[in-house]
């Protein structure tokens, strides 16, 4: 099978102010599977979010390529790039990003909604996603009457609500004590068996990254892969 995302030789850097520009990524190459659940680790500013950004096509890059299904996503237009944004990629982040004064089910039918979905059918599936996270009580809730877990539960769900090919999560329960981050571990293992989501993590959690089914490593700006695997197979 050919690999869902395939990186080559990606690199970034950006303006110093000072006539010179700061290299945050080189040569970055890696491919991923469907159903894959991959870590991305690291120290604090090596790339990690820089890297979540250009696969997310939030940012381009300087130089190589991001082929999603095959296709090179940076020879698209804006107007295209806004369409596979929204359409193939979830985005999960540390703070949930949600819209303090819609419920949980509309925050989830958002992105649908931005798609042309009719609101009917948009709130139909935020509800059925809802009660796959054990919230479905919680619907008509705003987010500032959700805790922390619950918060990142419906982002979680605001993800996958396009059904995307591929869900980037940057820090995802790094703000959740020990017990909802496990609980949110544990809805993401979910996620990857019983739909064959793939996911990139970036991650400090050593047990979120020890449950993924391969680490990367970024150091110097380049991916090191962990545990002898590379480039979306095992030697």
């Amino acid at each position: 099978m050919p690999p869902l995302l395939d990186v080559q030789d990606l690199g970034k850097s950006y303006p110093t102010g000072r006539g010179k520009r700061l290299e945050v990524l080189c040569g970055v190459t890696f491919t991923v599977h469907s159903g894959e659940l991959v870590a991305v680790v690291g120290e604090s500013g090596t790339g990690k979010s820089t890297l979540l950004h250009l696969l997310g096509a939030l940012d381009s890059p300087d130089s190589g390529t991001v082929r999603f299904e095959g296709q090179d996503i940076f020879e698209a237009d804006d107007a295209e790039l806004a369409a596979f944004r929204n359409r193939s990629i979830g985005f999960v982040f540390q703070f949930h990003h949600l819209l303090p004064e819609f419920t949980a089910t509309e925050n989830v039918a958002m992105p649908a909604l931005i798609g042309g979905m009719s609101m009917a059918r948009a709130s139909s599936r935020a509800l059925d996603l809802l009660r796959q996270m054990g919230l479905e009580n919680r619907a008509t809730h705003r987010p500032g009457e959700l805790s922390g877990g619950e918060q990142q539960r419906v982002a979680m769900a605001r993800a996958l609500m396009n059904r995307p090919g591929l869900i980037l999560a940057d820090e995802p329960s790094g703000n959740l004590d020990e017990k909802t981050a496990k609980r949110l571990h544990a809805e993401i293992l979910r996620l990857r068996d019983d739909f064959d989501q793939t996911f990139i993590i970036v991650t400090h959690n050593s047990s979120l990254a020890a449950i993924c089914d391969r680490v990367l490593r970024i150091e110097g700006g380049c991916v090191i892969p962990v545990d002898g695997t590379v480039g979306g197979t095992t030697r």
